[in-house]
């Protein structure tokens, strides 16, 4: 209720603005919609989107920062690899990725890094 009329959007770390703008651009094909003195703003579907900001923090955190949402993972990762992007594997109690997916009941989800080493995700969002 206090928040929950709020839009919601993810900031994403980065120690070097320029080298994490050209991989947002030449590995997930993204543009900026506007560059402003606290980072680089992007616009994506349905009113989402995400800020780039830099901080020498980039990195560091072992967590997932910003997952996208897919209707079809392995097509995604595929034009993804494409593009040169490699995906991370993992093998935890409950999570465990088969050439870089992972299935979670009905849900795949894919994970890798972005120029800063931050972890991003690909998956199918839960209803």
């Amino acid at each position: 209720m206090l928040l929950s009329d709020h839009r919601a959007y993810s900031t994403i770390p980065a120690s070097n603005l320029a080298r994490a703008k050209a991989w947002y651009r030449d590995k997930l094909g993204l543009e900026p919609a506007e560059e402003l003195p606290i980072g680089i703003v992007y616009r994506l579907a349905d009113g989402t989107g995400f800020q780039l900001y830099e901080t020498q923090f980039a990195g560091t955190a072992q967590n997932t920062a910003m997952a996208f949402s897919s209707k079809d993972v392995a097509a995604d990762m595929q034009m993804l690899r494409a593009r040169g992007v490699k995906f991370e594997e993992y093998d935890f109690p409950g999570l465990k990725t088969e050439n870089g997916m992972a299935k979670m009941g009905p849900y795949h989800g894919a994970w890798f890094k972005d120029s800063e080493g931050n972890i991003l995700a690909i998956g199918d969002e839960p209803n």
